[in-house]
Protein backbone atom coordinates (compact mmCIF):
# COMPACT_ATOMS: atom_id res chain seq x y z
CA UNK A 1 0.00 0.00 0.00
CA UNK A 2 1.26 3.40 -1.29
CA UNK A 3 1.77 6.18 1.60
CA UNK A 4 -1.13 7.85 -0.36
CA UNK A 5 -3.42 5.00 0.26
CA UNK A 6 -2.84 4.74 3.73
CA UNK A 7 -3.09 8.12 4.48
CA UNK A 8 -6.66 8.06 2.89
CA UNK A 9 -7.43 5.14 4.34
CA UNK A 10 -7.03 6.50 8.01
CA UNK A 11 -9.64 9.71 7.06
CA UNK A 12 -12.48 6.28 5.70
CA UNK A 13 -12.60 6.50 2.07
CA UNK A 14 -10.56 4.26 -0.70
CA UNK A 15 -7.91 6.25 -3.12
CA UNK A 16 -11.22 7.22 -5.42
CA UNK A 17 -12.77 8.77 -2.82
CA UNK A 18 -15.61 6.77 -2.63
CA UNK A 19 -16.21 4.41 0.25
CA UNK A 20 -14.56 1.16 -0.38
CA UNK A 21 -12.50 -1.37 1.31
CA UNK A 22 -11.53 0.66 4.05
CA UNK A 23 -15.04 2.37 5.03
CA UNK A 24 -15.41 5.37 7.81
CA UNK A 25 -16.52 3.91 11.13
CA UNK A 26 -19.53 4.88 12.59
CA UNK A 27 -19.42 6.32 16.31
CA UNK A 28 -21.01 3.10 18.40
CA UNK A 29 -24.67 3.93 19.51
CA UNK A 30 -25.38 4.56 23.12
CA UNK A 31 -27.01 1.93 24.99
CA UNK A 32 -30.43 3.07 25.89
CA UNK A 33 -31.88 1.57 29.22
CA UNK A 34 -35.94 0.73 28.65
CA UNK A 35 -36.62 2.43 31.46
CA UNK A 36 -35.81 5.75 29.69
CA UNK A 37 -38.51 5.25 27.25
CA UNK A 38 -41.49 7.46 27.58
CA UNK A 39 -44.21 5.88 30.13
CA UNK A 40 -47.06 5.42 26.96
CA UNK A 41 -44.00 3.63 24.90
CA UNK A 42 -43.86 1.00 27.68
CA UNK A 43 -47.28 0.93 28.48
CA UNK A 44 -48.02 0.11 24.68
CA UNK A 45 -45.17 -2.64 25.15
CA UNK A 46 -46.89 -3.97 28.05
CA UNK A 47 -49.86 -4.12 25.95
CA UNK A 48 -48.78 -6.71 23.93
CA UNK A 49 -47.42 -8.98 26.41
CA UNK A 50 -49.42 -11.98 27.81
CA UNK A 51 -51.39 -10.64 31.09
CA UNK A 52 -50.07 -13.40 33.03
CA UNK A 53 -46.03 -12.92 32.28
CA UNK A 54 -46.76 -9.37 32.99
CA UNK A 55 -48.07 -10.60 36.51
CA UNK A 56 -45.66 -12.93 37.26
CA UNK A 57 -42.72 -12.04 35.44
CA UNK A 58 -42.31 -8.42 34.60
CA UNK A 59 -44.31 -6.73 37.54
CA UNK A 60 -41.20 -7.96 39.23
CA UNK A 61 -38.60 -6.44 37.26
CA UNK A 62 -38.67 -3.10 39.36
CA UNK A 63 -40.92 -0.79 40.86
CA UNK A 64 -41.10 1.57 38.00
CA UNK A 65 -42.41 -2.06 35.73
CA UNK A 66 -44.75 -2.60 38.81
CA UNK A 67 -46.63 0.93 39.01
CA UNK A 68 -47.15 0.83 35.33
CA UNK A 69 -48.82 -3.01 34.74
CA UNK A 70 -50.73 -1.55 38.17
CA UNK A 71 -52.42 1.13 36.35
CA UNK A 72 -55.75 1.13 35.51
CA UNK A 73 -55.26 2.21 31.64
CA UNK A 74 -53.14 -0.46 30.39
CA UNK A 75 -55.68 -3.18 31.55
CA UNK A 76 -58.11 -0.92 29.52
CA UNK A 77 -55.98 -1.02 26.26
CA UNK A 78 -55.88 -4.48 26.85
CA UNK A 79 -59.80 -5.43 27.37
CA UNK A 80 -60.44 -3.21 24.33
CA UNK A 81 -57.35 -5.15 22.12
CA UNK A 82 -59.31 -8.49 23.11
CA UNK A 83 -62.86 -7.01 22.27
CA UNK A 84 -63.71 -7.07 25.74
CA UNK A 85 -65.34 -3.60 25.63
CA UNK A 86 -65.39 -0.83 22.93
CA UNK A 87 -65.03 2.63 22.51
CA UNK A 88 -67.78 3.87 23.47
CA UNK A 89 -68.04 1.75 26.79
CA UNK A 90 -69.15 3.52 29.92
CA UNK A 91 -69.96 0.67 32.45
CA UNK A 92 -68.30 1.09 36.02
CA UNK A 93 -65.55 -1.58 36.45
CA UNK A 94 -63.78 -1.68 40.13
CA UNK A 95 -60.96 -3.31 39.04
CA UNK A 96 -59.86 -3.42 35.74
CA UNK A 97 -57.11 -5.84 35.66
CA UNK A 98 -59.64 -8.64 37.68
CA UNK A 99 -61.95 -7.65 34.78
CA UNK A 100 -59.52 -8.53 32.24
CA UNK A 101 -58.55 -12.29 34.18
CA UNK A 102 -62.17 -13.05 34.22
CA UNK A 103 -63.27 -11.80 30.70
CA UNK A 104 -59.91 -13.92 29.29
CA UNK A 105 -61.64 -16.72 31.38
CA UNK A 106 -65.12 -16.41 30.44
CA UNK A 107 -66.77 -19.12 28.40
CA UNK A 108 -69.40 -22.19 28.64
CA UNK A 109 -67.52 -24.22 31.68
CA UNK A 110 -70.15 -27.45 30.89
CA UNK A 111 -68.87 -29.57 27.80
CA UNK A 112 -70.93 -30.99 25.55
CA UNK A 113 -73.74 -29.62 26.83
CA UNK A 114 -76.04 -29.96 23.67
CA UNK A 115 -75.40 -33.31 23.05
CA UNK A 116 -73.68 -33.05 20.11
CA UNK A 117 -71.22 -35.57 21.31
CA UNK A 118 -73.64 -38.30 22.24
CA UNK A 119 -73.18 -38.84 26.25
CA UNK A 120 -69.48 -37.69 26.11
CA UNK A 121 -68.45 -35.58 29.60
CA UNK A 122 -71.17 -37.09 30.98
CA UNK A 123 -71.34 -38.51 34.47
CA UNK A 124 -74.37 -40.89 34.45
CA UNK A 125 -75.75 -40.98 38.35
CA UNK A 126 -79.16 -43.23 37.31
CA UNK A 127 -80.12 -44.45 34.38
CA UNK A 128 -82.94 -46.22 34.73
CA UNK A 129 -86.05 -47.41 32.24
CA UNK A 130 -84.89 -47.11 28.89
CA UNK A 131 -81.81 -45.08 29.77
CA UNK A 132 -80.83 -41.89 28.44
CA UNK A 133 -80.71 -41.14 24.79
CA UNK A 134 -80.28 -38.32 22.53
CA UNK A 135 -82.23 -37.38 19.29
CA UNK A 136 -82.34 -34.67 17.13
CA UNK A 137 -84.64 -31.54 17.36
CA UNK A 138 -87.81 -31.05 17.25
CA UNK A 139 -88.19 -34.60 18.08
CA UNK A 140 -91.98 -36.14 18.17
CA UNK A 141 -94.45 -33.55 19.83
CA UNK A 142 -91.52 -31.62 20.13
CA UNK A 143 -90.81 -27.92 19.59
CA UNK A 144 -87.81 -26.54 17.94
CA UNK A 145 -85.40 -24.93 19.92
CA UNK A 146 -85.01 -20.76 19.88
CA UNK A 147 -81.03 -20.84 18.96
CA UNK A 148 -81.48 -22.52 15.50
CA UNK A 149 -77.67 -23.43 16.45
CA UNK A 150 -79.26 -26.29 18.76
CA UNK A 151 -79.95 -28.99 16.46
CA UNK A 152 -80.04 -32.42 19.49
CA UNK A 153 -81.06 -32.93 22.91
CA UNK A 154 -80.89 -35.42 26.02
CA UNK A 155 -84.25 -36.97 26.89
CA UNK A 156 -84.74 -39.37 29.81
CA UNK A 157 -87.08 -42.27 30.31
CA UNK A 158 -90.03 -44.26 32.69
CA UNK A 159 -87.49 -44.68 35.36
CA UNK A 160 -84.84 -41.83 37.09
CA UNK A 161 -82.56 -40.76 34.75
CA UNK A 162 -79.80 -38.19 36.25
CA UNK A 163 -76.77 -36.98 34.37
CA UNK A 164 -73.75 -34.30 36.07
CA UNK A 165 -70.74 -33.10 35.55
CA UNK A 166 -68.00 -31.67 37.82
CA UNK A 167 -66.09 -28.34 37.64
CA UNK A 168 -62.67 -28.12 38.52
CA UNK A 169 -61.79 -24.27 38.50
CA UNK A 170 -58.46 -24.81 39.40
CA UNK A 171 -58.04 -26.70 36.26
CA UNK A 172 -60.42 -24.46 34.64
CA UNK A 173 -57.73 -21.35 34.99
CA UNK A 174 -59.75 -19.83 38.05
CA UNK A 175 -56.84 -19.78 41.04
CA UNK A 176 -57.79 -19.43 44.33
CA UNK A 177 -57.50 -15.91 45.32
CA UNK A 178 -59.78 -14.89 42.51
CA UNK A 179 -61.99 -17.21 44.05
CA UNK A 180 -62.05 -16.12 47.57
CA UNK A 181 -61.28 -12.58 47.17
CA UNK A 182 -63.00 -11.13 44.21
CA UNK A 183 -65.99 -14.11 44.29
CA UNK A 184 -66.96 -13.30 40.91
CA UNK A 185 -70.81 -14.11 40.04
CA UNK A 186 -71.57 -17.42 38.85
CA UNK A 187 -74.32 -18.00 36.10
CA UNK A 188 -76.46 -21.31 35.47
CA UNK A 189 -78.97 -21.99 33.33
CA UNK A 190 -80.54 -24.98 31.88
CA UNK A 191 -83.26 -25.80 29.32
CA UNK A 192 -85.97 -28.25 28.99
CA UNK A 193 -89.49 -29.41 27.37
CA UNK A 194 -91.85 -32.57 27.80
CA UNK A 195 -93.27 -33.75 25.11
CA UNK A 196 -96.98 -33.05 24.66
CA UNK A 197 -98.11 -36.58 24.75
CA UNK A 198 -96.99 -37.46 28.11
CA UNK A 199 -96.67 -36.06 31.75
CA UNK A 200 -92.95 -35.78 33.03
CA UNK A 201 -90.76 -34.39 35.90
CA UNK A 202 -87.91 -31.97 35.58
CA UNK A 203 -84.97 -32.18 37.98
CA UNK A 204 -82.09 -29.97 38.93
CA UNK A 205 -79.42 -29.45 41.26
CA UNK A 206 -76.09 -27.30 41.07
CA UNK A 207 -73.45 -27.09 44.26
CA UNK A 208 -70.94 -24.70 44.85
CA UNK A 209 -67.96 -27.04 46.96
CA UNK A 210 -64.50 -26.65 48.46
CA UNK A 211 -61.22 -28.53 47.46
CA UNK A 212 -62.78 -31.68 49.45
CA UNK A 213 -66.13 -31.65 48.59
CA UNK A 214 -67.93 -29.58 51.57
CA UNK A 215 -70.63 -27.98 49.93
CA UNK A 216 -70.62 -24.18 50.30
CA UNK A 217 -74.04 -22.83 48.20
CA UNK A 218 -76.81 -24.88 46.87
CA UNK A 219 -79.50 -23.85 44.39
CA UNK A 220 -81.68 -26.90 44.13
CA UNK A 221 -85.57 -25.74 42.69
CA UNK A 222 -88.39 -27.97 44.05
CA UNK A 223 -88.84 -30.62 40.81
CA UNK A 224 -91.27 -28.99 37.83
CA UNK A 225 -94.06 -31.50 36.96
CA UNK A 226 -95.61 -31.00 32.86
CA UNK A 227 -98.33 -32.70 32.51
CA UNK A 228 -99.85 -34.71 29.35
CA UNK A 229 -101.06 -32.26 26.86
CA UNK A 230 -98.57 -29.69 28.21
CA UNK A 231 -97.09 -26.60 26.03
CA UNK A 232 -93.46 -28.13 24.47
CA UNK A 233 -92.10 -24.36 24.23
CA UNK A 234 -88.60 -24.86 25.47
CA UNK A 235 -88.01 -23.38 29.21
CA UNK A 236 -85.13 -21.49 30.32
CA UNK A 237 -84.04 -21.78 34.36
CA UNK A 238 -81.26 -19.71 35.15
CA UNK A 239 -79.56 -18.67 38.50
CA UNK A 240 -76.96 -16.64 39.87
CA UNK A 241 -74.78 -16.88 42.29
CA UNK A 242 -73.51 -14.17 44.32
CA UNK A 243 -71.89 -13.07 47.32
CA UNK A 244 -70.82 -17.17 47.81
CA UNK A 245 -68.75 -18.44 50.78
CA UNK A 246 -64.81 -17.85 49.56
CA UNK A 247 -63.18 -21.52 49.25
CA UNK A 248 -65.10 -22.68 45.96
CA UNK A 249 -63.03 -24.47 43.84
CA UNK A 250 -65.64 -27.21 42.17
CA UNK A 251 -69.11 -26.77 40.94
CA UNK A 252 -71.63 -30.05 40.41
CA UNK A 253 -74.22 -29.60 37.81
CA UNK A 254 -76.91 -31.94 37.91
CA UNK A 255 -80.52 -32.32 35.76
CA UNK A 256 -82.56 -35.25 34.49
CA UNK A 257 -86.02 -36.61 35.53
CA UNK A 258 -88.86 -39.19 34.12
CA UNK A 259 -92.24 -39.40 32.73
CA UNK A 260 -95.42 -39.80 34.82
CA UNK A 261 -96.82 -42.30 33.08
CA UNK A 262 -94.50 -45.19 32.75
CA UNK A 263 -94.41 -45.89 29.11
CA UNK A 264 -92.15 -47.38 27.25
CA UNK A 265 -89.54 -45.56 25.44
CA UNK A 266 -88.20 -42.05 25.83
CA UNK A 267 -91.03 -39.67 27.65
CA UNK A 268 -89.66 -38.03 29.70
CA UNK A 269 -87.75 -34.28 30.23
CA UNK A 270 -85.98 -33.60 27.44
CA UNK A 271 -82.41 -31.14 28.24
CA UNK A 272 -80.36 -29.32 26.47
CA UNK A 273 -77.97 -25.93 25.88
CA UNK A 274 -76.64 -26.07 29.48
CA UNK A 275 -74.35 -23.65 30.96
CA UNK A 276 -72.22 -22.55 33.29
CA UNK A 277 -70.21 -18.88 33.45
CA UNK A 278 -68.65 -17.10 35.69
CA UNK A 279 -69.33 -13.55 35.18
CA UNK A 280 -66.63 -11.03 34.97
CA UNK A 281 -68.91 -9.09 37.84
CA UNK A 282 -67.20 -9.84 41.23
CA UNK A 283 -69.02 -9.74 44.71
CA UNK A 284 -70.31 -6.02 46.46
CA UNK A 285 -69.74 -7.88 49.73
CA UNK A 286 -66.29 -8.26 51.37
CA UNK A 287 -65.57 -12.02 52.17
CA UNK A 288 -67.62 -13.78 55.31
CA UNK A 289 -64.92 -15.22 57.98
CA UNK A 290 -66.63 -17.77 59.59
CA UNK A 291 -66.03 -20.83 60.34
CA UNK A 292 -68.09 -24.02 58.63
CA UNK A 293 -70.11 -25.78 61.56
CA UNK A 294 -69.73 -29.62 62.61
CA UNK A 295 -70.90 -32.12 60.17
CA UNK A 296 -71.37 -29.50 57.22
CA UNK A 297 -73.14 -31.37 53.83
CA UNK A 298 -70.68 -32.80 51.07
CA UNK A 299 -71.08 -33.96 47.69
CA UNK A 300 -71.61 -37.65 48.44
CA UNK A 301 -72.30 -37.41 52.51
CA UNK A 302 -71.22 -35.89 55.53
CA UNK A 303 -67.48 -34.31 56.14
CA UNK A 304 -66.28 -32.57 59.55
CA UNK A 305 -65.21 -29.05 59.24
CA UNK A 306 -61.56 -28.10 58.33
CA UNK A 307 -59.11 -25.32 59.06
CA UNK A 308 -59.50 -23.19 55.18
CA UNK A 309 -57.10 -23.63 53.04
CA UNK A 310 -54.24 -20.31 52.77
CA UNK A 311 -55.03 -18.05 49.73
CA UNK A 312 -52.62 -18.26 46.51
CA UNK A 313 -51.29 -14.88 46.35
CA UNK A 314 -51.39 -14.88 42.50
CA UNK A 315 -50.02 -10.97 42.21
Amino acid sequence: MSARDRATARRGFSHQGTPGAWERKLPIATMVNINELPENILLELFTHVPARQLLRNCRLVCSHWRDLIDVVTLWKRKSLQEGFITEDWDQPVEDWKIFYFLRSLQRNLLRNPCAEEDMKSWQIDSNEGDEWKVESLPGDHGTNFPDPRVKKYFVTSYGMCLKSQMIDLKAEGYWEELMDTFRPDIVVKDWFAPRADCGCIYHLRVQLASADYIVLASFEPPPVTMEQWSDTTWKEVSYTFSDYPPGVRHILFQHGGQDTQFWKGWYGPRVTNSSIIISHRPAKNPAPARPLPEDTAVIGGKHSASAPHALLDFF
